[in-house]
């Protein structure tokens, strides 16, 4: 997106300091290592950088100009522009730009799930509209900004995923995101550590409704902490849950299911998957979308790196779902492994933020993947070896261990991934799940280094 002088004067009440006209219009860069020819740049700053120690490097590599909040001018700088907070112009340019073109703005977060939902969602989206998406997990203030920005003029329909590290987070994306349709994809305990209670986690998580438009819709799953703090929100409810869907059929890479009395399909399995899919289909049917419309984009839905990954190593067959992992998901991927694939070999690692009870918590996700193989009928009777790695994980273990299963653990991914080799036998399929900080792709490295074909 372009602006000219006029339109960065209007959005984000800059002084001008040197001036370009209004004939020219440019771009905006925050990164010089990017910056084109003609682009104007925006230093922001952070705790340990301050990006208007730039200017001159941003001007040398073409830029025609560049915001400050100190008010100096460089003399090969077509144009200066002072603003008292970077980070805050830049949200609202965004901002200026969301109102201009008024794209159909869907919002979405929650305590997992968000980047898997923003998916099913564009993949729905999709079929009837020109759709512009949140890139990856660029889910802060910057990556707002980034979305809209890279967004073109006819694009009708945004999808901006919103993520938080503490309270007032994603009210501050939804005030310059302006949504019309927010999804809540649930109020879990990621971030416990950080928010200290579940009742601040759904608080944060509802905030998204402080500028969502009263003639929109608020799509979120049936949490009653949720319903108690988006009560204040005047317009349209509709709360999801997987207690709604009859599960026709779930294999491998496969789900069929009815919801609402109607059946779809999703290429991938698992129940949390999904619920996922409820709120992309109620934001289809909002948004005007046929039946026919709604069931193509599901199943054009395909998981993204890390997210249930999959591929042949050796004589294994590797899954990565190692992108993040919180309680829930943990247990909800588990299970769903166990339950679906012969000769399972599940590798946990440690989840992070959880705060005082980390150890309890992860004790209960081995408690609760015990009792649900010996109740339940699809994993009741298979041999599951277990490995974890770090010293939380091992607490998954002991709660296994009084089971019955095999479990191991071990200090690092590099012991994990040798005794994979080692000792696993050939035919197994081997799932992965951890924190990002785990950094489990160590794991994948190693085997793709040392298995046998």
């Amino acid at each position: 997106m372009k602006f000219n002088e006029k339109e960065i004067i209007e959005a984000c009440g800059a002084e001008v300091l040197k001036s370009i006209g209004n004939v020219c219009s440019f771009g905006i860069s925050t990164d010089t290592r990017t910056i084109k020819e003609g682009e104007i740049y925006l230093p922001l700053k952070g705790e340990t950088f301050d990006g208007e120690n730039f200017i001159q490097q941003a001007l040398d590599k073409g830029a025609s100009g560049y915001f400050t909040t100190r008010g100096g001018i460089f003399e090969n700088a077509c144009a200066v522009y002072k603003v008292d907070d970077t980070l805050k112009a830049y949200l609202c340019l965004a901002r200026f730009i969301r109102r201009k073109f008024n794209p159909i703005t869907v919002a979405i977060t929650g305590s997992s799930g968000k980047t898997t939902t923003k998916e099913m969602v564009y993949a729905v989206l999709s079929q009837k509209f020109k759709t512009h998406k949140t890139l990856s997990n660029h889910n802060n203030e910057i990556g707002l900004c980034q979305t809209i920005l890279g967004m073109e003029e006819d694009t009708e329909c945004l999808i901006v995923e919103m993520g938080m590290r503490g309270l007032g987070e994603i009210e501050l994306l939804s005030k310059y995101s302006e949504p019309d349709y927010a999804i809540i994809t649930n109020a879990g305990s990621a971030h416990l550590g950080r928010l200290g209670s579940l009742d601040n986690i759904a608080k944060a998580k509802s905030e998204i409704v402080k500028y969502l438009n009263p003639s929109g819709s608020l799509i979120a799953n049936d949490n009653p902490r949720l319903k108690n703090f988006t009560s204040g929100y005047g317009g349209e409810k509709i709360w999801f849950s997987i207690k709604d869907v009859q599960i026709l059929e779930q294999r491998q890479g496969y789900s069929k299911y009815l919801y609402n009395d109607r059946e779809y399909e999703l290429n991938v399995e698992g129940a949390y998957n999904i619920e996922n899919s409820l709120s992309a289909i109620e934001t289809g049917y909002k948004l005007g979308m046929t039946y026919d419309e709604v069931k193509a984009g599901l199943l054009a839905y395909h998981p993204i790196e890390k997210r249930w990954e999959s591929e042949k190593i050796g004589g294994f067959s590797v899954i990565n779902d190692s992108y993040n992992a919180n309680p829930e998901s943990m247990k909800a991927s588990v299970t769903t492994f166990i339950n679906l694939y012969d000769n399972p070999v599940v590798v946990l690692g440690n989840m992070g933020e959880l705060g005082e009870q980390e150890a309890e918590m992860h004790f209960e996700v081995g408690n609760f993947i015990a009792n649900d193989i010996k109740n339940n009928p699809s994993a009741k009777g298979k041999k599951v070896i277990f490995l974890t790695v770090g010293k939380l994980a091992g607490k998954i273990g002991e709660p296994l261990t009084e089971n019955g299963f095999f479990v191991k653990n071990f200090e690092n991914n590099k012991d994990a991934a040798r005794c994979i080799v080692d000792n696993i036998d050939a035919g197994s399929t081997i799932f992965l799940k951890a924190s990002r900080a785990m950094r489990f792709e160590e794991i994948i490295e190693y085997l793709r280094e040392n298995s046998k074909s």
